[in-house]
């Protein structure tokens, strides 16, 4: 299991016992935690039994690692026929911390919408409720016969939930291993008068959705029916499992001596926070609960903004497994051609390419404002993409999903204390878009005005949907030495352009003669710190410059303009309204973008992308790997040639 060493992380752990070890380790109840109850006792050690957590992963069970586990030592929560360690931390004293704690944790666990398992999309119930909802389980669960239960329970739970509410239809939840067909469950028949008033769930849903719409929960031994007291619903309990007995709940049998009556926070604190330990997806190390349940909820949101079946029209081979990355959640179909688009298809498209007329939806893809470290045309895997269900936000003729959220969003101040103090970092770090660049510079001495021109790639789409007067870098070099006759004028071109990856602009070789100073390898956050104007035509820079405080002038309509925050020679249309700098960082680099953890592949918040981006320039692998390093040198070759045929 690849997360146990974090998750028993102060432990060393061997396949035999030696002389210094404190325990031996088995999974549950099963045939292999057996045999490790046997070396445990030829060994006179201690048997530390392992479970699922409360709260485990996104993914079902076989299809990946726990990220929250529990370490019993004196027998499992599952088992009611003999103590617990959960059962003792259940009677701990519930102090007033202890109890705060157990409240935000149970608001938290709402909010986000988490549960055991959280692959299951959201979907409205089947029923508009209040219904009672019946759980099913896998025939053959240890937890059934661990909690004094049998197969007639379950057929037991349903004629009660029938008879105790016979006003409520009752909607039977099957076990998500049932759908898909890896295991039995117990309600697969039903009566005739029970099948009037049943509706069958046959859908792998959330079940969140459906606990909030339930009048009561009837259950044998479902964690779903602890999850049913975290979100406020009556439970009838037909087995003894590790909520039941304490007052919580209604239940069927007699609860053990050991257990007494305790309040919801009693439970929740001993089950979540005392006897669960987690490790966080993004780094593998130690955990809080809360840390894991925010992750859980993100992956929650992310997975399923999009429809579960999209198609991807014209994607390389390399962007492939990024698009897979990043649509998480959907099943992805690559298409060639246009024409293989289905009716009324979710399409992804990169950039603004046009979307078949059959199309029902698009999302259009671009990189991020927080890529990588190296360029895209480099083929360096992002870290980030901008995923637009409305536009694209280089493109002010339309408007973009960041434009409406810029306009429309309430940006509290939470929100804008987050985004401030995410600015302070990248300012604080020096991170750009690309983080390359080994040079350095300094202001020249006595200088009394230094404005930075950016050049741009020409042909980039920016420019071509956002640039309606100035379209060229060498005529932003002219127009900035017109408006600044006696400022110290730096230009710096694109780096795709130095690196010869794209092409010069349309007489760019001449800008060494407009410009006072032309620098090339030079990091684009140590420019900024030393200038005092940035112009640009639509290049992100502009953006970047404003996040360090630089005054900005666009020539173009890029998504920063026309919020009251820039010079703006060609006001951008729809905007006017005024932000606050920590809003459009807020909208730009908090709510627009989809980041991607480079390290666990899953969706990471931008904080988190920092982190990586900060490992990764610290580690020094900037340079781009030798079959890139080939291909880009091939790549140069067939250029020349080209040129050289078509100048003929």
């Amino acid at each position: 299991m690849a997360t146990l060493p974090a998750l028993m992380a102060g432990h060393a752990l061997a396949r035999r016992p030696r002389a210094d070890t404190q325990a031996v380790l088995g999974w549950g109840f099963k045939p292999s935690a057996e045999h490790a109850a046997a070396v445990a006792r030829a060994h006179g050690l201690p048997l530390w039994r392992l479970e699922d957590a409360f709260l485990r992963s996104v993914t079902l069970g076989a299809d990946g690692p726990p990220f929250g586990v529990v370490i019993d030592d004196i027998g499992l929560y599952h088992d009611a026929s003999a103590p617990s360690r959960l059962e003792a931390l259940v009677q701990a004293l519930l102090t007033p911390a202890r109890a705060a704690r157990a409240d935000a944790l149970v608001q938290q666990w709402r909010q986000a919408g988490v549960s055991k398992y959280n692959h299951a999309r959201d979907a409205a119930p089947p029923l508009p409720g209040p219904f009672v909802l019946l759980l099913d389980q896998t025939a053959g669960d240890a937890a059934i016969a661990l909690g004094g239960a049998t197969p007639r329970s379950f057929t037991e739970m349903l004629q009660a939930a029938l008879d105790e509410h016979p006003a409520l239809p009752v909607v039977l939840k099957v076990h998500p291993d049932v759908l898909a067909g890896r295991k039995a469950g117990h309600l697969g028949r039903l009566t005739p008068g029970q099948a009037a008033r049943v509706t069958v769930l046959a859908a792998d849903v959330h079940v969140a959705g459906l606990l909030d719409s339930a009048a009561a929960v009837y259950t044998v031994t479902s964690q779903t029916g602890f999850e049913g007291l975290l979100r406020g619903c009556p439970v009838r309990c037909f087995g003894m499992p590790f909520y039941a007995g304490w007052g919580l709940t209604q239940d069927m049998l007699a609860a053990p001596a050991r257990r007494a009556p305790v309040l919801l926070q009693a439970l929740v604190h001993a089950a979540l926070v005392d006897y669960a330990r987690y490790v966080d997806p993004q780094t593998l190390l130690r955990c809080e609960i809360e840390a894991l349940v925010a992750w859980a909820g993100l992956q929650r949101r992310m997975r399923q903004r999009f429809a579960p079946q999209v198609h991807a029209l014209g994607f390389s081979r390399w962007k492939k497994p990024i698009v897979r990355a990043y649509f998480s959640g959907s099943q992805v179909h690559f298409i060639q051609r246009p024409a293989d688009t289905p009716a009324g298809a979710t399409v992804a498209l990169w950039g603004r390419r046009t979307a078949p007329p059959q199309a029902g939806s698009t999302v259009r893809l671009e990189d991020g404002f927080l890529r990588s470290v190296g360029l895209g045309a480099d083929l360096v895997r992002p870290l980030s993409w901008a995923m637009d269900t409305r536009g694209m936000y280089y493109d002010p003729a339309e408007p973009s999903d960041l434009e409406h959220l810029l306009q429309t969003h309430d940006f509290d101040p939470a929100l804008c204390a987050r985004a401030a103090a995410l600015r302070g970092r990248i300012n604080a770090e020096g991170i750009t878009k690309y983080n390359v660049g080994s040079g350095v510079w300094q202001r020249p001495v006595g200088a009394r005005r230094v404005v930075l021109v950016v050049g741009q790639v020409e042909s980039d789409a920016s420019i071509t949907h956002a640039a309606p007067g100035v379209r060229s870098n060498i005529a932003l070099l002219q127009a900035a030495r017109a408006a600044a006759p006696h400022a110290h004028l730096v230009y710096k071109p694109h780096p795709d352009v130095v690196a010869r990856l794209r092409r010069a602009g349309s007489g760019e070789h001449r800008a060494a003669s407009v410009c006072d100073e032309l620098v090339v390898d030079v990091p684009m956050h140590l420019l900024l710190a030393q200038v005092d104007e940035v112009q640009v035509l639509t290049s992100l820079a502009g953006f970047e410059a404003l996040l360090r405080g630089v005054a900005v002038v666009t020539h173009g309509q890029p998504f920063y303009a026309g919020w009251g925050l820039t010079q703006d020679l060609a006001p951008p249309p729809r905007r006017g309204k005024v932000l606050s700098l920590d809003a459009l960082v807020a909208g730009a680099l908090l709510l627009y973008p989809s980041y991607v953890s480079q390290r666990s592949g899953t969706f990471c918040t931008a904080e988190t992308v920092l982190d990586e981006l900060l490992a990764w320039r610290d580690s020094g692998s900037q340079r781009p790997a030798a079959w890139r390093r080939l291909w880009r040198g091939t790549r140069r070759a067939l250029w020349r040639a080209w040129r050289a045929l078509t100048a003929q």
